[in-house]
């Protein structure tokens, strides 16, 4: 049975979707045959999140790996979110967990050594055989020290797994990642998250939403490395549409407040704007069934544009409701337009609301979209087989 290390410096639990993605990651690797450890940061917790005392049940994964904390300095709290303080605060983060990591690391034995963070993978590269390293790549550092620690990391790993396809070209032309020991695996779905769903009806209900309202929803966080995701810009479509409802799922709760004053400031009557703050991951599918459009309004930034592969995108296809997308290239090999979604070009007004008006007025073709997305992602993007593959790569490179 191959031992896998998963090393982390999340929070466990986060509000944040690169936990759920992580513990499905988790759980899908030890669900092939592997022996799974996945560590994690000891950290500070928000006051609802420390209620929670089962992180498996919690994200509704079976416990079938192991969860380790380690000790680290976590001064976050005590800072406002993007002030020097709270990079003072990240970079103590960082480097106590590694620290702390350091013997634990020299004296552990496993196959594969597998993480999303470059200073514990430089670490790694120093004390494990190439082979067993595994660096999976969620973003592009474009210059700096992040540059030259990406750089170290991508050339020296044993596999190397990035979430876009523009993301393993840019770290195989400009990081010196190895082409053939380099794969892209996009996100996914763990299909029993999304059996036996409700009908909109019913999760209406579930909810007390207006079960005759047509309503455009947003799942998950309001903004990334500090970058927008393009909710106001959405708030500014729906302006234009007469009688549409807004649904956010996900926070911070001040950004959420900023839109609604947005919203309100727009003319737009404040019982069509429906919160519903952070979500417990195992009420995602409930809201995503009550919406009748799923909304990604990303704008073109190179980030966006080039190297994200957003959970919520899944998730909106298994849920089987019709996507409105921003056309960019990052999910350009995912969903198609007028095949599983509707792909306007990003900030066009213009034309984000004839499409969002076109469905409205349009359901069979709501749900001939939201069918054939849920075909394609149950079929070709799944965390088992994302595994199934990972694995088959790591070993054959």
């Amino acid at each position: 049975m191959p031992k896998l290390l998963y090393i982390s410096l999340m929070r466990l639990p986060t509000e944040k979707a690169h936990g759920l993605q992580i513990m499905q990651n988790c759980e899908a690797f030890a669900a092939t045959g592997c022996d799974v450890t996945l560590w994690v940061a000891r950290r500070w917790n928000t006051r609802q999140l420390r209620q929670v005392k089962d992180p498996f049940a919690y994200y509704g994964v079976a416990p079938i790996f192991t969860i380790r904390r380690i000790p680290c300095i976590d001064l976050f709290p005590l800072f406002p979110p993007e002030s020097v303080g709270a990079r003072f605060a990240f970079y103590l983060l960082l480097l106590s967990y590694t620290l702390a990591s350091f013997f634990p690391l020299l004296f552990s034995r496993a196959d594969i050594y597998y993480s999303r963070d470059e200073l514990l993978l430089a670490l790694l590269a120093r004390l494990k055989p190439r082979p067993s390293l595994a660096y999976e790549a969620h973003q592009f550092a474009p210059a700096g020290r992040g540059a030259a620690l990406q750089n170290s990391v991508a050339s020296r790993v044993g596999s190397l797994i990035a979430i876009t396809e523009r993301l393993r070209q840019d770290l195989i032309a400009e990081r010196g990642a190895p082409p053939a020991r380099s794969i892209v695996a996009h996100d996914g779905i763990r299909r029993a998250r999304f059996a036996d769903l409700p009908s909109q009806a019913e999760a209406r209900r579930q909810l007390n939403w207006n079960a005759d309202a047509f309503i455009v929803g947003y799942m998950g966080r309001l903004h990334t490395l500090g970058m927008d995701k393009g909710v106001g810009f959405l708030v500014d479509v729906l302006a234009t549409v007469v009688g549409a409802h807004l649904a956010l799922v996900g926070g911070p709760d001040d950004m959420a407040q900023t839109l609604r004053e947005r919203w309100l400031a727009r003319g737009l009557p404040a019982e069509r704007f429906l919160y519903a703050g952070q979500a417990p991951p195992a009420d995602v599918p409930l809201y995503l069934r009550a919406f009748d459009i799923c909304a990604m309004p990303h704008p073109f930034t190179t980030h966006f544009a080039h190297y994200v592969s957003p959970l919520k995108l899944f998730e909106y296809m298994a849920a089987g409701r019709a996507i409105i997308a921003s056309d960019l290239p990052a999910w350009a090999d995912v969903v198609t337009h007028e095949q599983t979604a509707l792909l306007p070009p990003p900030d066009d007004i213009t034309a984000w609301a004839a499409a969002i008006k076109r469905l409205k007025g349009d359901r069979d073709l709501r749900d001939r979209l939201g069918a054939q997305a849920c075909a394609r992602v149950r079929a070709h993007y799944t965390w088992r087989a994302r595994a199934e593959r990972i694995l088959a790569h790591i070993a054959s490179a």
